[in-house]
């Protein structure tokens, strides 16, 4: 009997109630599963998702959030076979499926880490303190909070794991639940990794919920406390992006939409030269890896006017050792297409395309020779097609080539006479997801890249110096942003913080230092300090507090002291050894070393007894405001800044945390003449 995919919303699995959509297999053409596609009460899922699962985020720190992606992530990978064996049913070959299935997986581990650049709390300062006022009584400082409500997915059918946990992975850590809404044709690959995640019990209740259904209705209701993406054709997005709730709530919408991303050829990457073999394996691989249906794909090579024939004969020796078939047969190097439905589309453009850029490899109708036939694989039934090569001898002329994507297997190759023409033809895209330029001079890569960054979201420079670690053209990276000007959508995902900021409210926080601290729990300069008995480092991490203060006895420099230091630093300026050489200088005699301030600064406020703090972690930041000569006398004041507790990395760790220092040193007219930001690793009282 065919399964039925089931929704889980509302905190229980459901099938749904409406006639459903027959899911088919891509090599065979056979029904593997049915879906329900209407009959939902989406006012209600992001309800649910708002009343329950936000709360339950909101509450849990980065750290927390964090260390649960990190559980996630290796959950999954230990079912990962599972989802190979479905991800086969797609038409993709194992090596397509890894992209999908443990690049997806690898996105939960890279947000997972991403959460030690974030305090362990359940907010995050963002940047430096603004001073608002001459007397330093009146400040403010941006601080960001989880939004409200709800981040509601529209994913595509291409990636249906990586789409949906590349997206989830960031607004969990943000600390926003999901609604998730594959596309249908591939929602069975999308159900059993969600599917996974509930059974394992480690996301908090209404975290993620999924609708494998059309989802037509769910923009009806969301707030501007939501959020959604939208993952698919430039069309589709445009018509979501103008839906009247989406205006009316002003609700963050981020779209990334198919792009003819382009790959060019520099002029010094001529046959016989690494970048050129570099070049022609990077178009073969776009071209055929999950079968040429990436968002990040190239469709346009755009190569010398003079190479354009070696690269076309290249190229096409390179795609002759594409075999075709069942994506498990033995040998199979590329699979089908994710549907019938989506080989009759590619057709169609093909057909568009090819009225003024004819095909120069490959055969748009006749029957591909397949592997794995004995596996069911079917010409009549699947979706097979060979790798396509068009040929654009006058791309400023004829332009559908920069307008009209054939999602597939399909490159079309055009000329340039000049760099300027490769940027100008690049650009025509009307906005990428991606460019690449295989070149070996410097000044080559540079004017592409400033010439071509305005309308690409990400430039690759391919050279021999980086090929063998290189992930390649068309492979978004978590720490990147991933997205487009233009065409590709405007929007930008992952990229690390910038990411995570994205499903967050930013507000502007102006007060007093001393409140400003008390909100942020990071001392603000001015804010009122706390004096204790004792020095701050005899203090367990616990036990410190912030805007906890020590203040240091004095001391006179010397020139003595500039002398020695030099003697021992080796460091001989001549701004601090040679009086007769500071004609035209800022200085009015030998000025001390700033080093040697921060160095007596740090003998003056550490305490030499053993104590909890463990170890000098490292300087934040350090400035040098004043210069300090002989006779100046200095004094500290060490303030307690942040607290960053730090996680037992097994049970013979010690319990430990990050203790942020501001430390400033003033003279005797009580100027700053430095100041800096010192870290220590302190002991936690509590070994649990």
């Amino acid at each position: 009997m065919t399964p039925t995919l089931e929704n889980y919303t509302l905190g229980r699995w459901d099938a749904g109630p409406t006639a459903p959509h027959e899911l088919l297999d891509a090599s065979t053409g056979e029904v593997i599963a049915l879906a329900n596609t209407e009959g939902f009460d989406f006012a209600e899922i992001l309800a649910y998702g708002r009343r329950v699962g936000n709360p339950a985020l909101r509450r849990m720190t980065f750290h927390e959030r964090g260390r649960m992606l990190k559980a996630l992530a290796f959950h999954l990978q230990e079912k990962k076979e599972i989802f190979y064996e479905l991800s086969y049913r797609s038409g993709a070959t194992r090596a397509d499926s890894w992209i999908d299935i443990e690049g997806g997986i690898g996105n939960l581990f890279a947000n997972a880490s991403l959460r030690r650049k974030f305090p362990d709390k359940p907010f995050y300062v963002e940047g430096e303190p603004v001073g608002l006022s001459k007397g330093g009584t009146f400040m403010a400082q941006h601080l960001l909070v989880p939004r409200e409500g709800v981040a509601v997915h529209i994913n595509a059918y291409n990636f249906p794991i990586w789409g949906m946990l590349e997206k989830i992975a960031v607004n969990l850590l943000a600390g926003m639940p999901a609604v998730v809404k594959p596309a249908v044709p591939s929602a069975y690959l999308t159900e059993a990794v969600v599917r996974e995640i509930i059974a394992s019990g480690i996301l908090p209740e209404g975290a993620l919920q999924l609708v494998v259904g059309s989802g037509q209705g769910i923009l009806d209701h969301v707030t501007y406390q939501d959020v959604v993406t939208f993952t698919g054709s430039a069309a589709t997005g445009a018509k979501l992006r103008a839906h009247p709730r989406i205006i009316a709530e002003a609700v963050p919408f981020t779209l990334e939409a198919d792009s003819l991303n382009a790959a060019v050829l520099g002029p010094d990457a001529v046959p016989g030269t690494p970048e050129f073999d570099l070049f022609i394996k990077e178009v073969r691989k776009e071209m055929t890896a999950k079968c040429g249906q990436k968002c990040t794909a190239i469709r346009r090579a755009i190569v010398p006017n003079n190479l354009l024939e070696d690269v076309q004969i290249a190229l096409g020796k390179a795609l002759a050792q594409t075999t075709i078939g069942h994506p498990q047969a033995e040998g199979v190097r590329m699979g089908a297409l994710a549907g019938r439905e989506q080989a009759a589309r590619l057709r169609e453009q093909v057909r568009q395309l090819a009225k003024n850029t004819p095909i120069v490899y490959g055969d748009l109708d006749a029957e591909v020779p397949l592997l794995g036939r004995e596996r069911g694989a079917d010409f009549a039934k699947g979706a097979f097609i060979s790798p396509l090569v068009l040929r654009n001898d006058k791309p400023f002329e004829y332009t559908d080539s920069h307008e009209l994507e054939a999602f597939g297997p399909v490159v079309t190759l055009m000329p340039y006479h000049d760099l300027g023409e490769a940027v100008q033809l690049a650009n025509l895209g009307k906005g990428s997801l991606v460019s690449s330029i295989a070149t070996n001079d410097p000044r080559t890569a540079q004017e592409f890249v400033l010439g071509a960054a305005t309308h690409h979201g990400r430039i690759l420079v391919i050279n021999n110096d980086m090929a063998k670690e290189s992930t390649g053209h068309g492979s978004p990276m978590p720490q990147l942003i991933h997205g487009g000007p233009g065409r590709a959508g405007g929007g930008q995902e992952m990229g690390g913080i910038r990411g995570v900021e994205h499903f967050m409210q930013r507000v502007a926080l102006q007060g007093s230092p001393s409140m400003i601290t008390a909100i942020t729990e990071v001392y603000q300069p001015k804010a009122r300090q706390i004096e204790k008995d004792k020095h701050p480092f005899q203090h367990y991490f616990e036990e410190l507090e912030i805007g906890q203060t020590y203040t240091t006895h004095k001391h006179t420099v010397t020139e003595a002291d500039i002398t020695n230091f030099a003697q021992v630093s080796g460091d001989n300026f001549y701004a601090h050894v040679d009086a007769t050489s500071l004609e035209g200088t800022l200085f009015t005699g030998r000025v001390a070393h700033g080093y040697y301030i921060l160095s007596k600064a740090a003998g003056m406020f550490v305490d030499p007894r053993k104590g909890p703090v463990l170890l000098n972690y490292g300087l934040d930041e350090c400035r040098f405001t004043k210069p300090v000569y002989p006779g100046t006398t200095i004094g500290v004041t060490l303030t307690v800044k942040e607290k960053i507790s730090q996680e037992k990395r097994d049970a013979d760790d010690v319990a430990k945390g990050i203790v942020r220092w501001l430390v400033e040193v003033t003279d005797q007219t009580g100027d700053t003449v430095a100041v800096a930001t010192i870290m220590t690793m302190v002991k936690k009282k509590n070994q649990e």
